[in-house]
């Protein structure tokens, strides 16, 4: 079937909307899980006589597992039958879930999460396949605009229900809570799944064992120098530059092989469609820019301005909302205005909402920082809908389950992306700029003295004038720690504005999407 093609040859039995509700459920609860259990680290560390960097392999264990699978999930879904891989996901995952809530120590749990990464990986781009195949091309636009709500709201909500979930009851909760969800997603999908014909005629594919040890050497490799690079050093520590070096030459391998050889893994092949390409070059800058400020933001205001952990979280809720409501608006706009213009206004917004927030102070209001939050919801509802519409136009039927899988892979190691850059740019921009402010701290600098003879004045009433010198330099100090770290936060997202500008002229780049005729065809 050549690219571009769509042909229509196929509907579920069952209304594409109760087919959604039924693959949403299962995509909300994995997508959930991947932030939920960030705010619950130290209380996990804790419960399990573990150190908290130690407790940092709850994360990249579950993420490390469910980027290896996510690429092959238009494999899986070929081989095995994309309902059968859909529901055993979910089983997979509400078993690893259980381990999880029971685990008795720090390995056990990161057993149980490296199954629960591996059940969930496969879960999102079937879901994201089944829904684009269920719809009819005229109606794509509202159902990923439907998928979209898991994606984007999921990850926003999940570090504020984690800290309501251990606060209230035990970190053990946010793993027991997928158990009815998970059942009731395997009802439903037991309901209103089915493969269409031509996944059922495609069994005869070898398992590609090479393709698959290089890609789990390269992703592996890969998310372990996101997660742990900054703990040490990066380029500093050897066994990063070997880990570096080890996942460069595994992905060129990988990628040779995928090529060349006749049952891939992955196929590598739909990269040739310039919508494909872009898009996922576009999906990895939202990956980036998504999850950077989804983890920047609470860290700016639980380290300088003093909120606690849930109070942060609700601070990013109304970027949740807003883009709750703004998704169903957009998924009626797709189709009627040019997805080009969708986009760049979607970039736009984006870029003007890390502008904004590089307007912070430490002395900065709530409601100044929810306003920026909510142009970044209206911004990513505008972007993740159209961008993934356009960016699977040029594709026929039978690649979508390899192009959903290559997708939201992006998204995941631009994620990881985003959150090394943070804390990178954060630590290293913190040095920077203590180093250059640090030089005002003289004796022959007039600001410097006042300010150290005034606070020797106050804090002399309550102790004698030695301690008060001392304690003076201290708060003078600590004063000066936390400019440098605003101007390091203020940096990041300046940063991430001008990586979203650049991305606008890479729009221009999509071959326009011809609208597709709407054929007399029911949706239930």
């Amino acid at each position: 079937m050549p690219d571009g093609a769509h042909h229509e040859d196929w509907h579920p039995r069952h209304s594409p909307w109760l087919v959604a509700v039924g693959v949403m459920l299962a995509t909300f609860m994995q997508v959930l899980d991947t932030s939920i259990a960030i705010i619950a680290l130290p209380h996990i560390a804790g419960s399990l006589s573990a150190s908290t960097d130690q407790a940092t392999w709850v994360l990249t264990s579950y993420l490390v597992a469910n980027a290896i699978v996510l690429p092959m999930t238009g494999w899986l879904g070929n081989h095995f039958g994309r309902k059968r891989v859909f529901i055993s996901c979910i089983g997979m995952f509400i078993f690893a879930s259980a381990l999880c809530g029971m685990a008795v120590n720090l390995p056990m749990l990161i057993a149980a999460r490296i199954l629960q990464g591996a059940g969930g990986g496969a879960m999102v781009p079937i879901a994201q396949a089944i829904l684009l195949e269920s719809f009819p091309v005229a109606k794509r636009g509202v159902a990923m605009a439907t998928f979209s709500l898991a994606v984007i709201v999921a990850p926003i909500i999940g570090p504020t229900l984690g800290g309501w979930i251990t606060d209230n009851y035990s970190w053990r909760w946010i793993f027991y809570i997928n158990l009815p969800v998970g059942l009731l997603a395997m009802f439903l999908a037991e309901w209103l799944v089915e493969d269409p014909p031509y996944i059922k005629r495609n069994l005869k594919a070898a398992i590609d064992f090479v393709g698959f040890g290089l890609l789990a050497v390269w992703l592996a490799t890969l998310q372990i120098v996101l997660d742990k690079g900054q703990e040490a050093d990066w380029l500093g520590a050897v066994w990063i530059r070997w880990f570096i070096g080890i996942s460069v030459v595994a992905m060129i391998a990988f990628i040779v092989w995928e090529f060349t050889v006749e049952h891939p893994l992955v196929d590598l092949r739909i990269l040739r469609s310039r919508n494909f390409a872009v898009g996922l070059m576009l999906m990895t800058v939202v990956g980036v820019i998504l999850y950077g400020t989804t983890a920047e933001l609470p860290l700016f205001l639980q380290t300088l301005m003093g909120y606690p952990a849930l109070q942060s979280g609700y601070t990013m809720s109304p970027r949740g909302m807003a883009a709750f409501v703004m998704t169903f608006i957009v998924g009626r706009l797709v189709g009627r205005v040019s997805q080009r213009w969708l986009l760049c206004f979607g970039f736009s917004m984006l870029s003007l909402s890390a502008f904004l927030l590089s307007d912070i102070n430490l002395q900065v209001s709530m409601a100044s920082v929810i306003w920026p939050t909510v142009l970044n919801g209206v911004a990513i509802s505008f972007i993740f809908v159209p961008l993934t519409t356009a960016t699977m136009s040029q594709l026929s039927q039978r690649q979508i389950g390899s192009a959903t899988g290559l997708y939201n892979l992006m998204l995941n190691i631009g994620g990881s992306i985003g959150i090394a850059f943070v804390t990178t740019l954060v630590a290293r921009g913190a040095q920077a700029h203590q180093a250059l402010m640090v030089g005002h701290l003289t004796p022959t600098d007039p600001a410097f003295t006042r300010q150290l003879h005034a606070a020797q004045a106050m804090l002399a009433r309550h102790s004698d004038p030695v301690t008060a010198t001392h304690q003076a330099y201290a708060l003078i100090y600590n004063m000066l720690n936390q400019q440098a770290h605003l101007w390091a936060f203020v940096d990041t997202f300046r940063i991430f504005g001008l990586m979203v500008l650049c991305c606008l002229p890479l729009i221009f780049l999509f071959k326009r999407i011809k609208r597709a005729p709407v054929r007399a065809v029911e949706v239930h």
